[in-house]
């Protein structure tokens, strides 16, 4: 290790302790020791201090005892006649940083509440992101587990110049990274750069600028170490199994732009603990031999030109680009891009002009493979800033190839148009909405590309069901509204066909243990009246999975023999369960929440509790960070009952699976339900007044309370009597 690396973290760090000291007892004598402390919206307290040594803090008091065990970690200045210090103070300095900076920032919340803006994109005059919530966590976090974000990159200052700053920026999207942007350099921040580039900023785009000072490296840190306890299961305080999961699984690293000052040595030195190595673009010294990292720790004096990919080498990060022949940027990190009204070119927006989106199966003969056709105008016939008419078909052929696989491949149309920089996609089949910005008609992107991207990826991520795909986009307004409406007409048959199958009609359901990554006990088991709690798999889904990739996470789990048709339990299932889950779980019921109910993963949609004063259920999704009648919010629920474990009065569940026949039918089924989200309510409105007027009780919608009739049982039970729910007068839910 550096002597001089080591001494500059350690004076760093001795700097950093000190500011926050003088911030906590500025902070007493401002508010007192009894004063509420912490970040918006998190189960987790302090993720780092909580995830390193087990401590909770909530209040200003708290941090005294977090304060004096930062300052033992503290090792004393390095004296000139010391040759080398050991790695070992170095590395404690560096985490006596990270949990002091963690003391500063949750100050600074309490001195300024709107220093950041809480929430996933920046606000006018305000870029600073802060630390993420924990809806942000289970919904991006995933991204980690699943391969869909294989790391991040921190970035500390800024680049030479705002053209840099983007092309480094969209080289990590292009790799699906995030970047996590803190810190400046002669008062520049790369955050601030890309914003004048006109580069959209904001967790949606990946592009996440969490604080204007170095101090803010401590949100990157306490996402990864909050990751590690939510999809990894370690318990808070297992400091040794945190920092190794991270090291193989968050494959992260810093990118240092600008000249590395003390404090920004004492942060590269606590993420080295994660096994995050620094590559700069300064002459530091550096620090090549592997220990901690898996590779080299420090790099250093790397061109602009080369610093993503010698990061990438670096920290032995394996990223899987798909290769798309588009004129455009593509990946993952640009499907949460936004085109607005002054960036956009044209656009296409079902319910308002005729739009649809269509596959179709095509005996073998009838299908050229790779032949993309645009029928009619393309976007240089188009003027600019009006709006078009387009049905998009795509037209496969293959042995493997079956009808119930049609809307498989259709759905993924959102999510493979949405990683074209520059193009915007909402909605699917004849709702759909396309906006193409003038950068990306600039570059040369016309709809025929649209047919590329869906060529491409089908082939990359479905070779297996089918053999050959050719693409139609029609343009021409009339051969457009020909086209939806013959897939108008297939939507109904295959809407009819899902919504008609049973539990009882199939003898095979299907599992899914993608999330026993994170979750190892977590089984979930998909029938077609039970969806996965994830809301991204549906029986037909996972059907369609098991083709793709056999010995994939959507294995077929057979029935077997009914031990209890009204709570939902299977001999085989049970025998699936007990193996999948190691012996941790050897049985579960579908059907209840009351009884042995399902287990519960960290990226549920929905988890549903008992509200036993009302004698019936609440749900709660995880988009609603208010208070709710069980006396939790969604995080804490989720906090408690996630990982993996099965916990009698709580379950987790999809929004899709509230409306499904099978809905806690062993607790009474789809009348029990008192409570849920006024927006939740709202988003599955229809869905909602069909399975109203199917249980023959029409204006059940209107007696599902929300939180404008309260948060407490007490609130929303004299509502309820009001309105004489029907779970008021039904048997005893316990």
């Amino acid at each position: 290790m550096s002597k001089i690396i080591c001494s500059a973290a350690i004076r760093g760090a001795h700097t950093i302790v000190a500011r926050a000291e003088a911030d906590w007892k500025e902070a007493v004598d401002r508010w007192g020791l009894n004063q509420d402390v912490g970040f918006p919206n998190t189960a987790y307290y302090l993720p780092i201090i909580y995830g390193m040594l087990g401590m909770k803090v909530e209040k200003l008091s708290d941090m005294e005892a977090v304060l004096k065990r930062t300052n033992s970690l503290l090792p004393p200045p390095v004296s000139e006649n010391t040759h080398l210090p050991y790695l070992g103070p170095a590395l404690d300095a560096g985490m006596a940083t990270l949990f002091a900076e963690e003391i500063s920032e949750a100050i600074k919340y309490l001195k300024d509440p709107d220093a950041y803006t809480k929430q996933e994109d920046p606000r006018d005059g305000n870029l600073w992101l802060g630390a993420a919530d924990d809806i942000i966590l289970r919904k991006r976090g995933i991204e980690f587990v699943d391969g869909t974000a294989p790391g991040f990159a921190a970035i500390a200052g800024a680049a030479p110049s705002p053209e840099i700053a983007v092309k480094i920026a969209q080289e990590l999207q292009e790799k699906n990274l995030y970047v996590f942007m803190c810190g400046e350099h002669n008062g520049v921040r790369f955050s601030d750069q890309l914003v004048e580039a006109g580069v959209q900023i904001g967790w949606p785009t990946r592009l996440v600028s969490f604080g204007p000072d170095i101090s803010a490296a401590v949100f990157a840190m306490g996402f990864a170490t909050r990751a590690a306890m939510s999809f990894g299961g370690i318990e808070p305080g297992d400091f040794r199994k945190i920092l190794i999961y991270n090291k193989d699984r968050c494959f992260a690293f810093v990118m240092a732009l600008g000249h590395v000052t003390e404090e920004w040595y004492a942060n590269a030195a606590g993420a080295i603990n994660w096994g995050f190595p620094t590559i700069a673009d300064t002459d530091i010294p550096e620090v090549l031999p592997t220990g901690i990292c898996t590779y080299e720790h420090v790099v250093s004096n790397v061109p602009h030109d080369e610093i993503v990919a010698r990061a990438v080498e670096v920290r032995g990060l394996k990223v899987a680009v798909s290769e798309v022949p588009v004129p455009v940027a593509y990946g993952a990190a640009f499907e949460g891009e936004r085109v607005r009204r002054e960036d956009l070119y044209a656009e296409c927006r079902g319910g308002t002009n005729t739009v649809c989106e269509f596959t179709t199966t095509l005996p073998m003969d009838e299908v050229e493979d790779g032949r993309i056709e645009v029928i009619g105008p393309d976007l240089e016939e188009i003027p600019e800033g009006s709006r078009f008419d387009m049905a998009l078909v795509a037209e496969v052929a293959g042995r493997g190839m079956q009808d119930d696989f049609e809307p498989i491949l259709e759905r993924q149309i959102h999510h493979l148009v949405n990683y074209a920089q520059g193009v915007m996609h909402i909605g699917q089949r004849d709702i759909a909405w396309y906006r193409i910005s003038k950068s990306a008609y600039d570059k040369g992107f016309r709809l025929g590309d649209l047919g590329k991207i869906v060529h491409a990826r089908f082939h990359q991520d479905f070779g297996r069901i089918f053999d050959k795909v050719q693409v139609k986009i029609y343009t021409e307004a009339d051969k457009a509204l020909e086209m939806t409406e013959k897939a108008r007409k297939v939507y109904a048959v295959r809407d009819a066909r899902i919504e008609g199958m049973t539990d009882e009609t199939t003898d095979m359901f299907y599992s899914c243990t993608l999330c026993q990554s994170f979750a190892p006990s977590h089984v979930c088991v998909i029938s077609p009246e039970r969806t996965g709690l994830c809301g991204a798999y549906n029986w037909l889904d996972c059907r369609a999975s098991n083709e793709v990739n056999p010995t994939g996470p959507n294995q077929p789990v057979p029935k077997g023999r009914v031990l209890n048709a009204e709570l939902g339990e299977w001999e085989g299932v049970n025998d699936f369960v007990l193996k999948a889950s190691r012996g941790k779980i050897d049985h579960y019921n579908f059907y209840s929440l009351v009884t042995d109910p399902m287990t519960t993963c960290g990226c549920c949609e929905c988890i549903a509790a008992i509200a036993p004063f009302c004698n019936g259920v609440m749900t709660v999704n995880r988009e609603y960070d208010g208070e709710t009648p069980c006396g939790m919010k969604f995080t804490t629920l989720a906090g408690t009952i996630g990982g993996g474990v099965s916990t009698p009065g709580f379950v987790g569940h999809s929004k899709y699976n509230i409306c499904q026949r099978k809905f806690l039918s062993g607790d009474g089924g789809f009348a029990r339900l008192v409570w849920m989200p006024r927006s939740l309510k709202e988003e599955l409105h229809d869905r909602l007044v069909q399975r109203s007027e199917e249980i023959g009780i029409p204006n059940f919608y209107e007696m599902i309370a929300d939180e404008t009739i309260g948060v407490t049982e007490e609130d929303i039970i004299p509502f309820l009597t009001e309105v004489g729910h029907p779970a008021l007068t039904m048997d005893s839910i316990l």
